[in-house]
């Protein structure tokens, strides 16, 4: 297949088809969601929690949270204590368990087929890609996000989590994790002002959730490393 970058060892594709292009030559997938997915799911495991992705905030993940004895987070406007907003999880307790839906970030992970799956975002780049030193082909996904039609939206936030992981990691890169690394040395010097200009930057702004644009943009300040184990994805150094 065409598409799936075979003569490479480390491969850059976007959402969910190009995860799906890339699954079968691939020994280990890094899902990138930096505004929203990934920095929460960072910070949640980092303070020990698990987070069980879900694809939509509907009935299923009310009973899937049930079904699981788990917390199912709001979405960023609600009273609910948890949500995707990362900031609302900076005191989420030890031994937490949170579902977490999400249309782009949680599908993607929930459509890795066993291969092992990890989330990585601009805060524990560093950490993630020391831990994949082990896997000699590695494929990173962007996630992007979504136009009102439920097409995807390349984001310039995940391109350069995607860089920042393939920026570390040794071996033969494709031409898209090429530029996708090209992205993150480019922005590097200014990450919080380059993510709070881009468009979803904005749009979180706008909607009162610059401390989340904020947190996303600080590089190299954790060392969690989320793994799915199963269902859920929970610190893999802790």
């Amino acid at each position: 297949m065409p598409f799936r970058q075979a003569d490479s060892d480390l491969r850059c594709e976007w959402g969910l088809h190009g995860l799906l292009h890339l699954l079968p030559e691939s020994d280990a997938v890094v899902v990138v969601d930096v505004l929203s997915f990934s920095t929460a799911v960072d910070i949640a495991v980092e303070n020990g929690a698990a987070i069980l992705p879900w694809r939509w905030k509907d009935d299923t993940a009310a009973q899937f949270a049930k079904e699981k004895s788990a917390l199912l987070a709001g979405s960023r406007r609600s009273w609910d204590p948890y949500s995707l907003s990362p900031a609302s999880l900076r005191t989420i307790p030890r031994g937490s368990v949170l579902v977490l839906p999400s249309p782009n970030g949680s599908t993607l992970c929930c459509s890795a087929n066993g291969v092992p799956t990890f989330t990585a975002c601009l805060r524990n780049a560093p950490a993630v890609a020391g831990h994949l030193e082990r896997f000699s082909r590695v494929a990173v996904v962007p996630a992007g996000e979504r136009w009102p039609d439920d097409s995807l939206r390349p984001s310039l936030e995940d391109w350069i989590g995607a860089g920042a992981v393939l920026s570390l990691l040794g071996g033969r890169r494709s031409p898209e994790a090429d530029l996708a690394v090209a992205a993150f040395e480019r922005f590097r010097s200014d990450l919080a002002g380059t993510l709070s200009r881009c468009g979803s930057g904005q749009e979180l702004i706008e909607r009162g959730f610059a401390c989340d644009v904020e947190l996303a943009a600080e590089y190299a300040v954790s060392s969690a490393v989320p793994m799915l184990a199963g269902d859920r994805l929970v610190n893999c150094v802790s």
